[in-house]
């Protein structure tokens, strides 16, 4: 795990004070504004990012809530500085861990910030369901694997059609699927590549695996055909003949949905250079949008040259 703690302040009495509160055995940097903080989030993954709210500026509710919605920036702890006099109601519009208000802070700050430390510390990394490795030691293969300046290939996994199979069968079922689908990734790639591989489960039906570039094609081939080979007998037998279900689409809509297919999207730094996460995540969103917009399973890697 990373050994940084950011902090977002222009307050100068505030800069002080966080630095006097963080351990030593950590390193903090501090940003005046939140556009300097966030390309060095990407490159460090702090493990902490203290933060002074200002509720006249919606960009600071908008970074926080994007940085706990991204399925791997997700496990960053965020500890907010509040003023005094702001009463938030809703915090489901404001995905902060903790928070401390603005008076507080010199009595508290530095219990405060070794809770959200401890905090993390107890956080599981295996996911629940699926007993792999989740979204903090995913973070831990990518970074690692480009500060080596190793070259390797991730691929991501994604279920079509799971939402509506899930809404018309259970989670309980749907729960069935994503651990069927969990064990044959991990065996496919164990049995392909058993030193330096790695399976993650993000979270939900997706999943990415990294391996050596010249095995990652073969192997992903392999799971998209077990996976048509066994998707059916996780269906009744009525929707197995018909080839669809019938269920709820987004926007409230009965619509008839084929049976569930798998899109697997595949880059690799054989030809570029990763800097950070988040180009690898643009990368592979942008080849996922194409792969779900073809019929049928399918996987594919990324050739371009840049």
């Amino acid at each position: 795990m990373s050994n940084f703690i950011f902090a977002i302040t222009d307050n100068s009495a505030l800069c002080s004070l966080i630095q006097n509160s963080v351990d030593k055995r950590y390193e903090l940097e501090i940003f005046k504004d939140i556009s300097s903080a966030f390309y060095n989030i990407f490159n460090e993954f702090p493990i902490l990012i203290i933060i002074e709210i200002n509720p006249e500026r919606d960009s600071m509710i908008n970074f926080i809530n994007d940085i706990k919605a991204d399925s791997l920036l997700g496990q960053i702890a965020i500890l907010c500085i509040i003023p005094d006099d702001l009463c938030i109601t809703k915090w489901d519009a404001l995905l902060v861990d903790d928070y401390i208000r603005y008076s507080d802070t010199e009595r508290e700050l530095s219990m405060r910030i070794e809770l959200s430390l401890l905090r993390i510390q107890r956080i599981v990394e295996l996911n629940p369901l699926t007993r792999l490795p989740g979204n903090i030691s995913i973070q831990k293969q990518i970074n690692r694997r480009i500060e080596m300046h190793e070259k390797f290939s991730i691929a991501y996994a994604d279920i079509d059609h799971f939402k509506p199979y899930n809404d018309k069968y259970g989670f309980s079922r749907g729960d069935e699927v994503i651990k069927m689908l969990g064990r044959l990734i991990f065996n496919a790639v164990r049995q392909s590549q058993q030193q330096n591989s790695f399976i993650g489960h993000i979270g939900g039906d997706d999943f990415i695996y990294i391996m050596d570039i010249e095995l990652i094609e073969n192997t992903s081939r392999i799971i998209v055909e077990q996976f048509d080979k066994i998707i059916s007998i996780f269906y009744e037998q009525a929707d197995r003949d018909k080839g669809f279900i019938e269920s709820i689409d987004r926007r409230g809509k009965r619509t008839e949905f084929d049976i569930m297919t798998l899109s697997i999207v595949i880059t690799h730094n054989k030809t570029r250079d990763f800097h950070h996460y988040g180009e690898i995540s643009a990368i592979l969103a942008e080849m996922k949008q194409y792969a779900k917009s073809i019929k049928g399973s399918s996987w594919m890697i990324d050739k371009r040259v840049t």
